[in-house]
């Protein structure tokens, strides 16, 4: 299948969501030119020039080319990305069957593993990655370069917000995140089975991130071998080696 005649192009973004999307392409076996960007030292954001592919200036953005289109389609968003790519060159791959034999079509016919897979590819930034964010920028709050005399306020403002609301819904998805990997279809490793599906690669950054800034392994042990079992696969190893093999280096944190 590979390409079907489609030239393809990532717009990467350090620290950013796009270091998944260069994991599919790798596990769909696509080939695909790779553009870096970096954040802006001070500020951490985007470059203005990423407007130039997309209006919000954001990452992850990927370019399909074709001999059947006039100009590139541009494709935004992470699940949108995920799910055009496997509808157009998935195959069987990376999404679990949806019905059993002579139930095609059904409702609430479908198997375990497709409905974990469509709930966990819109999860990830529907739920779990907000409070990501939140806690990121708590975490600036508190290290506001502001005069000495007025540091306990932002702090105290930002330790208010995490004592009362953050902390207790991040644990709270942590929490869920455990026991969903305990009770997967044939006992995992993956989120929706044994197999690895694009629901795991959409989760991939918010858990891979969250792991770097938080100890998982004494209370969430499923959660913290399952970011190992992500780590460990070939296809995320190669999107790696292929970002530092321009880069330089690889880091996999917000």
């Amino acid at each position: 299948m590979a390409n079907q005649g489609a030239k393809i192009t990532l717009y990467w973004l350090e620290k950013s969501r796009s270091q998944r999307i260069c994991w599919l392409l790798e596990e769909l076996g696509l080939e695909y030119s790779l553009k870096t960007f970096k954040r802006h030292p001070e500020t951490m954001m985007a470059p203005p020039e990423l407007k130039k592919i997309h209006p919000l200036g954001k990452s992850p953005v990927l370019t399909i080319e074709t001999p059947n289109t006039a100009k590139p389609l541009v494709l935004a968003e992470s699940a949108a990305i995920v799910e055009y790519l496997c509808d157009h060159f998935g195959g069987d791959k990376l999404v679990p069957r949806r019905y059993p034999d002579g139930q095609e079509g059904q409702i609430g016919a479908e198997t375990e593993e497709w409905m974990r897979y469509r709930y966990f590819m819109h999860y990830a930034e529907g739920t779990l990655m907000p409070f990501l964010v939140m806690q990121l920028v708590m975490d600036s709050v508190k290290n506001a370069p502001v005069p000495f005399f007025i540091k306990p306020i932002p702090r105290l403002v930002a330790s208010k917000v995490e004592s009362a609301f953050l902390h207790r819904n991040v644990f709270a998805n942590f929490d869920f995140l455990e026991e969903r990997l305990q009770s997967a279809p044939d006992g995992g490793p993956f989120i929706c089975g044994s197999q690895l599906t694009a629901a795991d690669i959409m989760m991939s950054f918010p858990v891979i991130a969250a792991a770097m800034r938080i100890p998982l392994g004494d209370k969430y042990p499923r959660l913290a071998a399952y970011v190992q079992t992500l780590e460990k696969q070939e296809g995320y190893r190669r999107a790696v080696a292929k970002v530092e093999e321009i880069e330089g280096k690889f880091e996999a944190s917000l």
